[in-house]
């Protein structure tokens, strides 16, 4: 019996050995793979979302995408009911015409009064003639002169009259800009180009101002943020050639750049590295897919995928094996 679990300790401790000595040469091979000019770091997907929202508040009448849909920049992807604005709109219209008609009739009047003030001042040259050789009274010279003031004050006053109707025909111009700018504020359009990531509201829906409608993925921004030692930081340049392999694609390889190398060292978060890299002061690095990649539609991936980014620091350097092996997309 003694001799039966002596052996059986024996297997165990062989077996117990090997599985360590495998483990030992996996991870002594792995590291022994990346070269020097090769840095390397974990991370997740991450893209530039933007959230489409009104300024207005109203009911939704329509919203015409779905999420995963792809969108383009200026689409129409929701609107607003507009009934209540449109009749705002009509109606200002009216005024401007309102006051354009006002406008023609304060001119009239100036002119009417310009014929009758030549009419009043021919009176009064008369008039003082005829005063002078005593054939009129001076009442009625009087009379001549205060036809002639009256009708410059009516004239005065039908131009204050027009350059009233002036303003008010800016006022009711200005005020149907707004309207209409609201109107076309209904009608909600996408900024970017990129991928409907949510939808959240759906039509018949009442939403106030500043309401989230849609959330959009701006699908030529994709990136992944790694963190490196201080000792690769100073070698790696915007530019660089990068390759991103992530958890949910193994065997594939994706074509990326360095696009930001921060200034300032800084510690890591804690999922990005273990305790002990964590103590080390390292660099953060931004490796952003390539955007002709994104375009062409052969990469769909969403934020938030785990993998690992490797940036060649040196153009001649070899990819590791686990990158040189998997398929290139770009």
């Amino acid at each position: 019996m003694k001799q039966i679990i002596f052996k059986r300790l024996i297997i165990i401790s062989v077996v117990a050995g090997i599985i360590g000595g495998g483990i030992f040469l996996y991870n002594y091979l792995n590291q022994s793979e990346l070269p020097e000019s090769i840095a390397f770091g974990n991370g997740r997907i991450e893209a530039t979302e933007v959230d489409i929202a009104t300024k207005l508040s109203g009911r939704l009448t329509e919203v015409s995408v779905n999420e995963g849909d792809i969108v383009k920049a200026g689409q129409i992807v929701a609107r607003l009911d507009t009934d209540e604005l449109n009749a705002k709109l009509q109606q200002a219209q009216a005024q401007v015409q309102q006051a354009k008609e006002n406008k023609k009739y304060a001119s009239a009047i100036v002119r009417q009064h310009q014929s009758e003030l030549e009419l009043a001042r021919k009176n009064l040259a008369r008039s003082q003639n005829l005063y002078v050789n005593n054939n009129i009274s001076l009442v009625q010279l009087q009379q001549h002169e205060a036809a002639v003031d009256t009708l410059v004050a009516a004239i005065a006053a039908a131009k204050a009259q027009v350059i009233a109707s002036d303003s008010a025909i800016n006022a009711a111009l200005a005020q149907k800009q707004v309207i209409q700018t609201n109107i076309n504020d209904s009608f909600l359009k996408s900024p970017i180009e990129g991928r409907v990531l949510y939808k959240l509201l759906e039509p018949g829906e009442i939403i106030g101002s500043g309401g989230k409608v849609l959330t959009v993925l701006k699908m030529d921004d994709i990136y992944m943020t790694i963190f490196i030692p201080t000792s690769y930081a100073g070698r790696v340049k915007v530019g660089s050639e990068a390759r991103i392999l992530l958890d949910a694609l193994p065997n594939t390889a994706i074509n990326a750049n360095v696009s930001f190398v921060s200034p300032d060292a800084q510690f890591t978060p804690k999922e990005i590295e273990t305790k002990s890299e964590r103590e080390k002061l390292m660099f953060r690095i931004k490796v952003k897919v390539d955007p002709e990649l994104l375009q062409s539609g052969k990469l769909q991936i969403n934020s938030g995928v785990p993998g690992v980014a490797y940036i060649r620091l040196d153009s001649n350097a070899s990819w590791p094996k686990a990158v040189d092996s998997a398929k290139l997309l770009n």
